[in-house]
């Protein structure tokens, strides 16, 4: 017993000892390194600011942060779209705790006499570019948004292309090109065609029309997107790090491996709204499906350029819908001053737009798709009083695919398996379960936009007008929307 004593002692202060060497060569070593001063200065103990900076997102997210705190999302946000997602209840007791002095809050108007339940209907299907061979008869008016394979993980892929085919959603490709995992669940897809052109693109970055041609004959396909700008990066092409890009990535893109993949800031042959209509097109010339455009607002002029040359040339000659996305917008990276600065809110931008092409009389022409942090009802119901013909939310999807925002999709780190390609990561994301949440957060969302509408007084979403909502200005009080945006106003004169 005698012997296991000492050897315990001498282990002991052997452990110490390795211990005090490890401290001392650590502090030599941040003594004489010149990058970090509060190392430098204060050796060993100043590598604890890094560790507590690096935790203090996670404790402020999960012990500090109240539910109606956090940015990008709060907790009570993420919480609602957790809940319908696993189709358990939504409601609530004791109170909201929302905080409805905030200016902006959208507060919709109750009607005295709403519709009784026999008197409900649902949002008809919404067709979308007449002048196309194949126009396309979109069932919901909310869908997913674009996440291209490479900044989304395969599994996740296949869970959102199974639940948007249960939900009767779209699903937009995001600008990384078409892969099988795509058509794995016979959902409607919206191909996009970003700045690189992933996809449908030559060995120079052309534009490749056969390859443009094979796409478009896949019955799933149902429309092309082209890409100008996105709320997150507007001014900026997409950025996929090398850690993310595997073979099957960039054979599905055209590109290398092992190499960033950074996107042209716009396309080369779109130097103006003349180009632009020449390329949607010759986009739906070949492919005869109908082509729209993402882009973000900066201001009124460009837009009404825009209607004019369309109206000058031909109603025919329009982009079948435009995607407006809002400055509030995400991505997988970007550059912070375009992610915080640049591009208009999508709270300003949807109906200043709407009512320019409504005055453009291409109200039945053009259908407009409202993007840009639109998660939870009450956004999509805004979108819909705003002007907007269809909802779409990517961010809104990942976390119903398990997100918990641990804001590392661009690091190939991502714990939930969402947007990493490790192996280890991905094997969290069970796509027999996530695709079930996907399709239960979609027709939450209409269910519960339904229910915003019937409490109006209308008896479908699509009916909801600016005269349903009011907005809360700084003073504490309201404003019916159709007072600060009248659909009727002058049109202003923008520089």
């Amino acid at each position: 017993m005698t012997w296991y004593l000492e050897a315990m002692a001498l282990a002991f202060w052997l452990v110490i000892g390795l211990g005090v060497l490890i401290v001392l060569v650590v502090g030599v070593l941040d003594r004489l390194q010149k990058s970090d001063a509060i190392r430098r200065n204060y050796p060993v103990i100043g590598r604890f600011r890094g560790l507590f900076t690096t935790l203090g997102e996670f404790f402020r997210q999960y012990f500090f942060a109240m539910d109606r705190e956090e940015l990008p999302f709060n907790r009570a946000q993420r919480d609602w779209v957790k809940h319908a997602a696993e189709g358990g209840s939504n409601t609530l007791a004791f109170g909201s705790s929302r905080n409805i002095s905030v200016v902006g809050t959208p507060l919709f108007t109750p009607d005295p006499f709403p519709p009784l339940d026999d008197q409900f209907a649902k949002s008809e299907p919404m067709e979308i570019g007449p002048h196309a061979r194949i126009p396309f008869m979109a069932r919901s008016f909310f869908n997913i948004s674009g996440m291209s394979y490479g900044a989304i993980s395969q599994p996740a892929v296949r869970a959102l292309s199974r639940g948007a085919r249960e939900a009767g959603m779209w699903m937009n490709t995001g600008e990384g090109g078409l892969s099988p995992y795509h058509l794995e669940g016979g959902a409607d897809i919206v191909f996009q065609i970003g700045t690189a052109k992933y996809g449908v693109r030559d060995a120079d970055g052309n534009l490749d029309d056969e390859k443009l041609r094979a796409i478009a004959e896949k019955p799933e396909l149902k429309m092309f997107e082209l890409k100008l700008a996105q709320g997150a990066k507007p001014g900026k092409g997409g950025i996929l790090p090398a850690a993310k890009i595997t073979p099957e990535i960039a054979e599905i893109r055209g590109i290398s491996a092992g190499q960033d993949s950074l996107s042209p800031n716009r396309h080369k042959e779109i130097r103006n709204f003349a180009d632009l209509l020449d390329m949607v097109g010759h986009i739906r010339d070949v492919t005869g499906k109908p082509v729209g455009i993402k882009t973000v607002m900066g201001g009124l002029e460009p837009f009404r350029e825009l209607f004019d040359l369309i109206n000058e040339r031909g109603a025919e000659t329009a982009p079948d819908f435009i995607t407006l996305d809002g400055g509030e917008g995400g991505t997988g990276a970007s550059p912070m001053p375009l992610m915080d600065l640049v591009g208009m809110s999508i709270r300003e931008a949807l109906p200043l737009l709407t009512d320019l092409r409504n005055r453009a009389g291409l109200k039945d022409r053009i259908r407009i798709v409202a993007s840009g942090k639109l998660v939870n009802p009450g956004d999509v119901a805004w979108a819909l009083a705003a002007g907007a013909d269809f909802v779409t939310s990517a961010r809104g999807f990942m976390f119903s695919l398990g997100c918990i925002q641990a804001l590392k999709c661009n690091k190939n780190t991502c714990p939930t398996g969402i947007t990493t390609h490790d192996p280890r990561f991905q094997a969290g994301l069970v796509v027999e379960d996530k695709d079930k949440r996907v399709a239960m957060y979609g027709k939450s969302i209409v269910k519960e936009v339904e229910t915003i509408a019937h409490s109006v007084g209308v008896s479908e979403p699509r009916l909801l007008r600016r005269r349903h909502v009011r907005l809360v200005q700084p003073d504490g009080t309201s404003i019916p929307m159709n007072e600060l945006f009248p659909t009727d106003r002058a049109p202003q004169t923008v520089s």
